[in-house]
């Protein structure tokens, strides 16, 4: 469904907006999480983050790879906090979907929680009206953020059982 609706939004670029999926997985106790960003911004983000008006995000040259650029920039704008304590965020992968990139990324060592609380400046420092749509995934439940310039922060709360 996620898809459909990105790929629905992406016929209208230049939208700004990037799409989490936060899941708790009770088998690997582990949060698994999917960012659908537009390459076009992350490669503008990254670019200017590393000075580099030339970086092609796909194919980066200069000994660097399109994971180590990713994964540095996402260590620099993506916090998220379980239950109050910080979460170390693994960076996996990603995969090409149109002109979408798609970054899986774990926190692992999470069997329960409460709340939930993401930082995701993802690409707000080149566009001021982009939204970072947050969907947690808890127990059959799923609560959602619109994070943004005047809001990069926000949290949810699931009840306990």
């Amino acid at each position: 469904m996620i898809s459909l609706v990105f790929g629905l939004l992406l016929s209208f670029h230049p939208i700004h907006l990037s799409i989490t999926e936060i899941d708790h997985n009770e088998k690997s106790k582990a949060l698994q999480i999917t960012m659908r960003i537009f390459i076009d911004d992350l490669e503008l983000s990254i670019r200017s983050k590393i000075n580099d008006e030339e970086l092609d995000l796909l194919d980066p040259g200069k000994g660097r790879t399109t994971d180590a650029l990713v994964k540095a920039y996402l260590g620099e704008v993506v916090r998220i906090k379980v239950d109050k304590k910080a979460g170390k965020i693994n960076y996996l992968g990603h995969e090409i979907e149109g002109p979408a990139m798609i970054c899986y990324v774990e926190i692992k060592n999470v069997k329960k929680f409460n709340t939930i609380e993401v930082t995701n400046k993802v690409i707000l420092e080149t566009h001021e009206d982009q939204s970072n749509l947050v969907n947690v995934n808890y127990k059959g439940k799923v609560k959602s953020l619109r994070l943004t310039n005047d809001e990069p922060t926000g949290a949810v709360t699931f009840p306990a059982k």
